[in-house]
């Protein structure tokens, strides 16, 4: 069995070393690997290239990432579940001739959102980011009933874009978008940043944390590295925390079921990944 990830500058993903070895654990002869359109053989092609040639190799999916979870929505046969409001796909099967669209970056924010400490139903929440990363937490902020919903991009025809996608899809939710110059920090209970600043690529703070009311929790989907700048300053001022590993391990577990059609352990899955993520924290520090 075959599958793959799809992006640009993905030569440090844990991606492939988690899916491979789940696989090996449970006997499933697995490859997976890596289509980095930034570098080596598939520099510059494009994504509907990479997908053909996937298709006629007889992989069972390909994972999608950075800068093309949008546009793979247009080279599929259909969205499945969150995909289908949000225009954004992070995994696409192939199967029985058809390309099927699904976002477990959804299901992995919401699990992870789910299983924390973090208020929500009820709350007045700011995201930071409407990418489309942002398109899946965004929804699955709403869909955990938060009271109303501010989304926060540089280009705010972007965050209008999803708004008017949100408001499609959850006609009843409370949903806006603003420039980051107009928010209005204290009104919050929580706070989630779904932009890549963070990244060992892109270092530093996404927004002024200080402005925001001391009782704002904090929620980051980067996870390379686990502690960003956000989370680190976060905990330093004594606020509740959720930092982007369980959304990552999450999606992971999410995209391997789909894949091969096994049950994943996420328990063991969980241990590979923090020990890859802590192997490769090491080597940034050196």
């Amino acid at each position: 069995m075959r599958a793959g990830l799809v992006g640009s500058g993905i030569g440090p993903s844990l991606t492939p070393e988690l899916h491979e070895r789940e696989g090996r654990a449970q006997e499933i002869d697995y490859r997976y690997e890596r289509f980095d359109t930034s570098s080596g053989r598939w520099k510059g092609v494009s994504l509907s290239e990479i997908l053909d040639h996937a298709e006629k190799r007889s992989f069972a999916g390909l994972n999608i990432t950075h800068p093309f979870k949008v546009h793979a929505c247009q080279l599929v046969d259909r969205l499945e579940g969150a995909a289908a409001h949000i225009k954004t796909v992070n995994t696409i099967l192939f199967r029985d001739g058809h390309r099927i669209g699904h976002s477990t970056d959804y299901s992995g924010f919401r699990e992870a959102m789910r299983n924390s400490s973090l208020p929500l139903r009820g709350q007045r929440i700011v995201q930071f980011g409407a990418g489309g990363a942002g398109a899946a937490t965004a929804l699955a902020l709403i869909d955990e009933k938060v009271l109303a919903l501010q989304l926060v991009d540089t280009d705010k025809e972007r965050a209008e874009c999803l708004v008017a996608q949100l408001k499609e899809a959850r006609p009843d939710a409370d949903t806006s978008a603003v420039t980051p110059e107009d928010v209005d920090f204290q009104r919050y209970r929580g706070v989630v940043n779904a932009t890549p600043v963070g990244m060992y690529s892109y270092p530093g703070l996404p927004f002024d944390l200080s402005s925001f009311s001391p009782t704002a929790w904090v929620a980051d989907i980067v996870y390379r590295p686990l502690k960003t700048d956000l989370v680190c300053a976060a905990r330093q001022q004594g606020r509740q925390v959720l930092d982007g590993g369980a959304m990552a391990l999450n999606q992971a577990v999410h995209a391997f079921r789909l894949l091969t059609d096994c049950r994943p352990d996420t328990s063991r899955m969980g241990s590979v990944f923090a020990s890859l993520l802590a192997d490769q924290d090491l080597e940034a520090e050196a």
